[in-house]
């Protein structure tokens, strides 16, 4: 069957933020990954990259800290700034315990022993709390740290009872448990102490800092063996196993080797021996060459070894969450945490199976969306509407870049740059027919049109220069958007200038301007051409979306109905309706020849700033300035083939209704008109049961039968009936029965009773009035008819 309209879509999946920054663990199966998300921890399935649990503290307040037990039960206990400690089963979503956390301010730091039976906390009031979680009560109480107590950590060897915290005073303190003393601070660091990791002998340990050393202790003689300086702020330190060949990261020896990551964004493996750097990771998406490399948005704040099956994890500072296999540190998987204010999203690749989107960060996010597995590509800085295969990218920088994805591996890489705008990107598209050239404009009020080579997708080596064809000072004020027509003829571009123009691509090297459409009384965010008609859509700040003819570029049509500005518009239904997103974190989808708004999608807390259909016109993805990117499929069918079989349902229903009274099988028929939720049926029933003789004993025992949902519906009914005078003996009637033959209990608990009962009084009271005066007049005909009869009598 084929729809001309849309009139409905429904969200299919969501890709929401899970990581706000914060702490992250994995659980010791390494299965999944449990991160901090305000009052929330997420817990995220490795495999699937779907957030399959969450739990949340009651009185919403943010949490602070949280601890993952070692053992294969893997118990979660939160801290939060309520200064509460919770345990939990997170399989659950179910708070088992909750406890005061004795700290004076909130819990910055948390961890389990290797038995899972202690649990120590660090508090912002420079106090070290150890809690027995088995017998539940608190064993210790250290005092002597300064400031906030931001990292504890059990020795691995829990004979030893000894364990390890850092402060502001940047010294490492070793706490006996036996004798509840300080034994010893260890002095290298002048910075933040962010990690320790130990030997498998227990006996080095090797810390990392923000002063860009890392340390190497001799936990016997309390000694520094080695001071290691690796130029960048360490945020984790990891030891690499012994008797592993790690021979492809650079170990050629059996010394201690460990690996960083820090404010550089990549990995490195160190020799502690001699403090070398044997390898530095190379990523495969590094930013291209020219920008800073200390961006602060590529460092690493955390790094965790998954033993079991031989990974690392880290975290950036863009709250991505990268995994990487050894021993060739190959990324195997990527989770974006948070993706702040989403920008623009398209559709991308063979059947449109990924969709590329753009935010206020650096970095390109490429999701497939059968399984949500996540490409994180740098050097962007702006927002990026793709091309079927292709994905051209803005930037704030002023250049253009031209991505392209492979369609049999899915990955994604940098082909061709342009760089002569003189300021930054707000608008590029590509050419409709065949990828021939790219038009761009710029807040330097130009638009510019750039030649693609011929030969791009077949390019495997390093990235085309595109070339400009023509550049043309195009408005007085920034340019949103630019739009190509479907035959490649015509250009439309809209501005912050309130206008809109109309070019001709078709001189060699120049564009020429063929009319400007003005009406709108704000900038023009959006215009889009229409697929088969004259006519071009523009979306603005005014609130309105308006149609125009490539005619005369007169205004033909105007669609009033968002809240604040109109960001996006574009074409669906071919071209038959339009979908636009706004400020009001709405959706509209309109129809064309009614100007009527159809459907209303409300999914969204901030403005919607992406929207795009795919080549089926059957799925929509929406992102937004909530971090949420949407994926909505169109129910239209769906809805319709429902309606349709409810309709046939209703009308077997009817028929079956018809059979019954005409067999005189009451009480069912009065059943099946009650399961209609139809009053007027059910109203048509009674009244045939009230037609013979004795209609009122019939009608006493069917109802008396009925169950007790069902003598619900009939008395909230009878409400209805009785507001009419036609009908107010039926309801009458029924009412009769119910309150004669039910305990005034049981119509009490029906849902609504007492607001029933009430709304009868009042009309009841009418018909009673109503009654008494037609009974009044029927007494005086009466009389009136007997004083006829007295004075017409003959004389004797």
């Amino acid at each position: 069957m084929f729809l001309l309209y849309h009139y409905s879509y429904a969200v299919s999946s969501k890709i929401e933020p899970f990581y706000k920054g914060g702490k992250v663990q994995i659980s010791k199966d390494e299965n999944h990954i449990f991160c901090t998300c305000g009052s929330r921890v997420n817990v995220l399935e490795i495999s699937t990259g779907k957030i399959v649990h969450s739990v949340e503290h009651d009185d919403q307040e943010d949490i602070t800290s949280f601890a993952l037990s070692c053992d294969d039960e893997v118990m979660l206990v939160t801290a939060s700034r309520a200064l509460l400690l919770k345990q939990w089963d997170w399989r659950q979503a179910q708070c088992t315990r909750s406890w005061r956390a004795i700290h004076t301010v909130p819990v910055a730091s948390m961890t389990f022993d290797s038995t899972s039976t202690l649990l120590a906390t660090g508090g912002c009031d420079s106090t070290i709390k150890i809690w027995d979680v088995v017998k539940q009560y608190c064993t210790h109480n250290l005092k002597g740290s300064s400031g906030v107590v931001h990292l504890v950590q059990f020795h691995p060897d829990i004979s030893r009872l000894q364990l390890f915290s850092s402060s502001l005073d940047c010294g490492i303190r070793l706490w006996d448990l036996r004798s509840s003393q300080c034994v010893c601070v260890l002095q290298s660091h002048y910075s933040t102490v962010t990690s320790l990791c130990f030997s498998p002998d227990g006996g080095t340990m090797v810390s990392s800092g923000r002063d860009k050393i890392c340390t190497v202790w001799d936990l016997e003689t309390k000694k520094v063996k080695r001071t290691v300086p690796v130029y960048e702020a360490v945020e984790g330190v990891v030891l690499l196993p012994e008797n592993e060949d790690f021979s492809q990261i650079g170990v050629k020896s059996r010394d201690l080797h460990f690996i960083t990551a820090g404010s550089k964004g990549v990995l490195r493996v160190w020799e502690a021996s001699t403090a070398r750097c044997v390898y530095t990771q190379t990523l495969p998406s590094t930013p291209v060459s020219g920008e800073e490399k200390d961006d602060d948005s590529l460092s690493l704040t955390c790094l965790l070894h998954l033993p079991s099956s031989s990974r690392l994890a880290t975290v950036t500072a863009e709250h991505n969450i990268l995994l990487y296999q050894l021993p060739a540190l190959s990324t195997q998987q990527q989770f974006v945490g948070y993706s702040d204010e989403v920008l623009d999203v398209k559709f991308l690749g063979k059947g449109d199976s990924h969709i590329v989107v753009a935010t206020n960060s650096c970095q390109l996010k490429v999701f497939e969306l059968l399984t949500n597995s996540c490409q994180i590509l740098y050097g962007h800085t702006g927002k990026s509407p793709p091309e079927g295969s292709m994905c051209l990218c803005k930037n704030t920088d002023g250049s253009v870049r031209i991505w392209k994805i492979d369609s049999d591996s899915g990955k994604v890489r940098c082909v061709a740059l342009g760089s002569t705008h003189a300021n930054a990107v707000g608008s590029i598209t590509c050419s409709r027919m065949k990828a021939s050239f790219v038009v761009s404009g710029s807040q330097d009020c130009t638009v510019k049109v750039w030649d693609l080579p011929p030969d791009l997708s077949k390019t495997e080596a390093d990235m085309c220069q595109l070339t400009v064809r023509a550049t043309e000072k195009a408005h007085d004020k920034d340019i949103n958007s630019v739009a190509v027509s479907p035959n490649d003829k015509l250009l439309a571009s809209g501005s912050q200038d309130r206008t809109a123009k109309l070019w001709s691509l078709a001189g060699e090297g120049s564009i020429g301007l063929l009319g400007v459409f003005r009406g709108h009384r704000r900038g023009i965010w959006a215009v889009c051409f229409s697929p088969i008609d004259q006519v071009l859509a523009t979306s603005s700040a005014d609130g309105t979306t308006k149609l125009w003819s490539l005619q005369d570029f007169s205004c033909l049509k105007t669609f009033e109905g968002h809240d604040a500005s109109v960001l996006k518009v574009i074409f669906v239904s071919r071209g038959t309706q339009l979908l636009t997103s706004g400020s009001d974190g709405l959706v509209k989808l309109w129809t064309i020849k009614t100007n009527e708004c159809v459907k209303t999608l409300d999914a969204h807390q901030d403005k919607v700033w992406g929207l795009h259909t795919n080549r089926k016109d059957d799925k929509m993805v929406t992102g937004s300035a909530d971090s949420t990117i949407t994926v909505w499929m169109d129910v239209t069918e769906v809805e319709l083939a429902e309606e349709q079989a409810k309709q046939e349902d209703q009308i077997l229903k009817q028929q079956e209704l018809s059979n019954l009274l005409h067999e005189k099988r009451y009480l069912k028929a009065l059943g099946l008109a009650i399961s209609l939720d139809q009053p007027q049926t059910v109203l048509t029933v009674i009244k045939a049961i009230c037609q013979g003789e004795e209609g009122r004993e019939l009608l006493q025992k069917t109802l008396l039968k009925l169950r007790l949902d069902q003598k619900e519906s009939l008395l909230r009914y009878c409400v209805v009936w009785n507001t009419n005078a036609r009908n107010c003996l039926d309801a009458q009637a029924v009412l009769q029965v119910l309150l004669k033959h039910l305990p005034p209990e049981e119509l009490l608990q029906y849902q609504g009773a007492r607001t029933h009962l009430e709304g009868l009084i009042p009309y009841t009271e009418r018909h009673m009035q109503r009654i008494g005066h037609l009974l009044q007049a029927s007494m005086f005909l009466n009389y009136m008819w007997q004083t006829m009869r007295v004075a017409g009598a003959p004389c004797r």
